[in-house]
């Protein structure tokens, strides 16, 4: 459900990044974050007592989410919707290396096959043979695996926290919270290189994106809160399938479906059923 929505989200944000930026869509999905889930704290859940081993994380995550956010969505701008979540898409690799090094998290054969497999699969379905952008670089790519690595760092962490406490609704709140504080600080400086750009074309597009970017956050916590990192993070990793499809229904007069593509898609669909079958082994 996560890479679902996910999928969906980039599809939202890339129509609205042809009239805005990066830095935009980042606020508006911080603010409806902060906004929605704190709503959802108050009216359902309450806040429970919790420790430190689940404040200090959530916050630590919470510093990180505006990188992650803007780097995510720079790359999308710069190089495309397909190639950028390709390259966003790895965290799998980075994810697991530090839960095996930092959390003592143990991966199968079959699991880091799957691994394998995904990142293969995503590599031959979103690395399609299109049109290059105007005023894309090689070295663009370097903001999507950036947003690779940084989102892995959070993914650990948050696991980290989640594990003992649970409350994925808490956690992605307080996270929200300094999210968006720390955003607007940032923003507040002066000299900051990018500022929002408002246009009516791209909040429509915008807020969709953010709303359902909040959506699949929240399930991604609740997933890390009771499944590990190594088992979690690859099926999420699975959203370019979802990037494809949507490309193909609502922009088939632009997109087409190669061999490539079926042989991606067979790669992160064995992949994800390696990984299962593997962690249910253990």
């Amino acid at each position: 459900m996560t890479a679902w929505t996910y999928g969906v989200s980039i599809i939202s944000a890339r129509r609205g990044l042809q009239y805005s930026n990066a830095t935009t869509v980042t606020l508006l999905s911080l603010i409806s974050q902060t906004v929605i889930l704190w709503t959802l704290v108050a009216l359902f859940t309450g806040v429970p007592a919790v420790g430190a081993a689940f404040l200090w994380p959530a916050v630590i995550v919470g510093f990180l989410m505006p990188v992650v956010r803007w780097l995510t969505y720079t790359g999308i701008a710069r190089i495309g919707a397909a190639r950028g979540t390709a390259l966003r898409s790895t965290h799998p690799l980075f994810s697991t290396l530090l839960a095996l090094t930092f959390l003592g998290e143990t991966a199968t054969l079959s699991v880091l096959a799957g691994i394998l497999l995904i990142v293969a699969g995503i590599t031959l379905v979103s690395w399609r043979d299109e049109e290059r952008l105007a005023g894309a670089r090689w070295w663009h790519g370097v903001y999507s695996l950036g947003g690779a690595f940084s989102a892995a760092t959070v993914h650990n962490i948050a696991r980290y926290s989640l594990q003992g406490a649970g409350y994925p609704i808490l956690f992605a709140a307080i996270v929200g919270a300094v999210s968006l504080t720390t955003f607007a600080g940032y923003l507040a400086l002066p000299g900051t290189p990018t500022r929002p750009v408002w246009n009516r074309q791209s909040l429509g597009p915008f807020v969709a994106a953010a709303l359902l970017e909040n959506l699949g956050f929240l399930l991604f916590v609740t997933g890390l809160s009771i499944g590990p990192v190594v088992l979690v993070t690859p099926m999420v990793a699975t959203q370019p399938m979802w990037v494809l499809l949507y490309t193909v229904v609502f922009l088939h007069n632009i997109e087409m479906v190669t061999r490539r593509t079926v042989g991606g898609s067979l790669a992160v669909v064995s992949g994800t059923l390696a990984i299962t079958l593997g962690g249910a082994a253990q």
